[in-house]
């Protein structure tokens, strides 16, 4: 009796589990497709087929899946990358293999996803902001270091100051009043910041590299 008791209740918590993660998944994709000011709980528990009371069990309101969904995707972003850092490939196709698996994640951010959050949800911002901050850091400073040791940047350049700089410049550039979509594409903008900043850093042998991964991508 006591297993069966155990077993029941052992299928109640994943099945509670299970619906939450669901719930979660399909916030992150509507949001990344719509944006987070325009989908409502409403609109959640349709698009899964369930009723809005289902989702309010597993999320008190929507400022709750917001924050879960920005941090689920903050984890998912930051385990890519470092599997793209475990390859070792040259810091210059480093930088260009993040940025592109980035915006696959993020869905070209199409709906501006980090405008609005720092419009509509400002502390759930500044909390998602300060984590990619402290990731960043350590992670552009290791490529930028490795770039002065392969002879790709230059040897002067201050590598904290650097990392520092490309941190807001990529966070800078999210911002929809500067860079309004309809001005500048998600994944041109992105080619635009990216070659800006290693062209300011590098040698004549990674500006070699450089050029042949730009005309790569134009082919």
């Amino acid at each position: 009796m006591e297993t069966l008791k155990t077993l029941k209740v052992s299928c109640v918590y994943l099945c509670h589990y299970f619906m939450k993660e669901q719930i979660l998944h399909t916030a992150i994709e509507l949001f990344l497709n719509q944006g987070f000011k325009s989908i409502t709980m409403d609109d959640i528990a349709q698009e899964l087929g369930i009723s809005k009371k289902t989702v309010y069990a597993h999320y008190n309101n929507k400022e709750a899946i917001v924050e879960a969904s920005t941090s689920q995707v903050f984890t998912v972003i930051c385990g890519g990358i470092d599997l793209i850092c475990a390859r070792e490939l040259n810091p210059i196709q480093e930088l260009y293999d993040i940025k592109k698996f980035v915006l696959e994640h993020l869905k070209g951010e199409r709906s501006s996803p980090m405008y609005q959050l720092q419009k509509y949800y400002p502390q759930t911002y500044l909390k998602l902001r300060e984590g990619q901050y402290s990731y960043m850091q350590g992670c552009v400073a290791d490529n930028v270091q490795r770039g002065i040791e392969q002879g790709l940047f230059m040897k002067n350049i201050d590598v904290q100051f650097v990392s520092r700089i490309y941190f807001i410049g990529v966070t800078g550039i999210k911002d929809e009043s500067i860079f309004p979509q309809t001005q500048f594409a998600a994944n041109d903008l992105y080619d635009m910041y990216l070659e800006y900043h290693i062209r300011g850093i590098v040698t004549p042998k990674g500006r070699t590299i450089l050029n042949k991964i730009i005309q790569s991508n134009q082919e």
